[in-house]
């Protein structure tokens, strides 16, 4: 324009071309998205789509997205490790993150000649906030010789200082790898206390831990899951491992978001109980029509800031890039390849009394 100002963008309008485009999209979240709504999100699906075409990019989509975007734009779903790898290995000039500020974090040093975006720069982690790089280098200080396995729901600072990462879906693998290539019979697991003390029941190495915590998983009770066994006997319950003890001593089943996935896929239950995340049940029933989804479940504040309009204009400004100085870079490179080098669990862990070993406490710092 003559002034200096772009032009705004055109509307984007639900037409029938766009309504044919979105419609096998549309047939997997009609339980979740209501018709009007779908008026509003077909056309955002439909321009992202094209964008992603335009500029050679890829969304990783979280399992915690909202149907519209994890069913709808996601080029890669799934949980932090699976998006890890696929982070790694994709081809793509861009990679847009639907998730939190730390994924996007690790996709960058993972692919560090990649631009890397994340639709909202506010969305950030309970767990991730909860430890510095510089708490990380006390503890070795205190713990001298001790492998230090951190979750990958960290800053990139805290990976640097990281021998190795783990998701809920290797953790106990990953710990006892470390016990294994260390010679030792304690290993440092940071930041996800609940997390720690679940692990602890299924290995025979020894904790030390931190008291960190998921501010979605730490609000369930066990009054919750007594609530639903008597509202819904048939019901089976599976909850995530980031969730109290007493919740998994309560439940049916507990394992990493994956691991639940699988679950349902494979048992197909006619009543499930997911104490996780409420996106993660929406986008599960998607795959799996014939269960019934019952509540309760806390919504993540994080992930919600993650929308098809800020995906959408990520793309079409390219906003907001993150970025991992070099020497960070290296570093936490190295810890977070150490865990996808490692092969895959043959099934993702299950942390539920079923399988614990013992009841074992952690040593919390």
């Amino acid at each position: 324009m003559a002034d200096g100002f772009a032009s705004p963008p055109a509307p984007l309008l639900f037409t029938p071309d766009v309504e044919a485009a979105t419609a096998p999209l549309w047939d997997k979240v009609k339980h979740h998205v209501t018709p009007l709504e779908w008026q509003l999100h077909a056309p955002l699906i439909a321009e992202i789509n094209r964008l992603k075409r335009e500029k050679n990019a890829v969304i990783l989509a979280h399992n915690y997205m909202t149907p519209e975007i994890f069913h709808g734009v996601g080029d890669f779903v799934g949980d932090s490790l699976a998006l890890a790898r696929e982070a790694a290995k994709c081809d793509a000039a861009v990679i847009v993150q639907a998730g939190v500020h730390f994924m996007a974090e690790t996709s960058k040093v993972l692919a560090p000649e990649k631009r890397v975006l994340i639709p909202d720069l506010r969305a950030g982690c309970s767990l991730a906030s909860s430890i510095t790089g510089a708490d990380v280098r006390l503890i070795k200080a205190r713990h001298p010789g001790i492998p230090v396995v951190t979750y990958v729901n960290t800053t990139a600072d805290v990976k640097a200082e990281t021998d190795i990462c783990c998701t809920s879906a290797n953790a106990v693998q990953v710990v006892e790898w470390a016990a294994r290539e260390w010679g030792v019979d304690k290993v440092i697991l940071i930041p996800d206390e609940f997390l720690a003390r679940n692990v602890a029941r299924q290995t025979s190495v020894k904790i030390i831990a931190w008291a960190g915590r998921c501010e979605v998983h730490e609000r369930f009770t066990a009054g919750d899951i007594a609530d639903m066994r008597a509202a819904y006997p048939g019901a089976e319950i599976l909850a995530h491992p980031e969730c109290p003890t007493e919740i998994l001593e309560a439940a049916d089943f507990a394992g990493s978001t994956a691991a639940m996935n699988d679950y349902v896929a494979l048992r197909k239950p006619k009543q499930v109980v997911l104490i996780t995340e409420c996106s993660m049940a929406s986008n599960v029933q998607a795959e799996s029509p014939g269960t019934q989804f019952i509540g309760p479940c806390n919504l993540c504040p994080h992930m919600k800031r993650i929308s098809l309009r800020n995906i959408h204009d990520a793309l079409l400004y390219d906003q907001y890039e993150v970025t991992v100085d070099p020497s960070v870079q290296i570093r936490a490179k190295l810890a977070v390849q150490r865990m996808i080098d490692l092969p895959p669990p043959t099934v993702p862990a299950r942390y539920d009394l079923v399988k614990a070993r013992h009841h074992v406490d952690v040593e919390l710092i």
